[in-house]
């Protein structure tokens, strides 16, 4: 048995202010003796400004927020993913999950595969190809808790993905988030009890939540959600912390019982 927590977050486009206040909330998950903590998707800086964000983004050696956040895992010895970080490499841009373990000591990392290019409305499009360059490899880590499986935001769209993380033995996914208000209500909930239920995983999906500097809104509703679908906790919009209690062996037993994670 272990802790996980999900911070939400309604970032700005300074990281400065954002570790300010994802420490706060770290802090806080540390008080409610959590082993893992997850931020949501673009938690150091919350922009789709290609320009601004070339100007302002920095290499991962030099990146602010994740020396904070490395910091904070060695001082309370935890595990802590950042959802995602805005990263440069040359020209180009990366939305990148970041895993830090309890030494301070990046992990691993993964790179958001699949790209954001919707048109909500005539007011409402987004074209993160345009930003950001896709990973190109599915990440699976080895926590002492079991198989985690990164992914991120829109990545939740593609069932495919996660059932490949499965099969090489993922129990736990994380979906760090910054689902749009707009397609925050009609499909958040359903897709992330979707996942956890036809993997038998457990999901855990921070996100982001309210109205931020740009004008943007993003849904919020932070989820820590069963291998059989059911909502252990939950945020509104507000930003905050949700911490629950997993038992790794619940995902194995489901999987015994209905063996379909193992089918094509």
């Amino acid at each position: 048995m272990f802790k996980v927590s999900c911070i939400q977050l309604c970032s700005t486009d300074c990281d400065k202010d954002n570790l300010k206040r994802t420490t706060a909330l770290i802090k806080k998950a540390v008080k409610q003796k959590t082993d893992l903590i997850i931020t949501p998707e673009v938690s150091s800086k919350f922009s789709l400004n290609k320009k601004k964000l070339l100007t302002i983004a920095t290499s991962m050696q030099q990146d602010r927020y994740l020396k904070g956040i490395k910091l904070l895992a060695k001082k309370y010895k935890k595990w802590i993913l950042i959802g995602s970080l805005i990263i440069k490499n040359k020209n180009k841009l990366a939305n990148r999950s970041v895993l830090i373990n309890p030494k301070g000591k990046i992990n691993t990392y993964y790179d958001k595969i699949h790209m954001y290019d919707a048109k909500l409305s005539k007011s409402e499009k987004y074209r993160e190809s345009k930003t950001f360059k896709p990973g190109k490899k599915i990440k699976i880590v080895n926590l002492p808790w079991g198989k985690l499986g990164l992914s991120i935001c829109y990545d939740l769209r593609f069932p495919n993905m996660y059932r490949k993380m499965s099969k090489k033995g993922a129990i736990f996914l994380s979906i760090p988030s910054a689902f749009t208000e707009t397609t925050g209500k009609r499909h958040w909930h359903t897709l992330l009890k979707a996942r956890a239920i036809e993997n038998f995983s457990y999901v855990f999906a921070p996100g982001q939540g309210g109205k931020h500097c740009n004008g943007r809104k993003t849904y919020g509703h932070s989820m820590i959600v069963s291998p059989d679908g059911k909502i252990l906790r939950e945020l509104g919009k507000r930003e905050g912390v949700i911490t629950a209690t997993i038992n790794p062996k619940t995902p194995l037993v489901l999987r015994k019982t209905i063996p379909s994670v193992y089918y094509d």
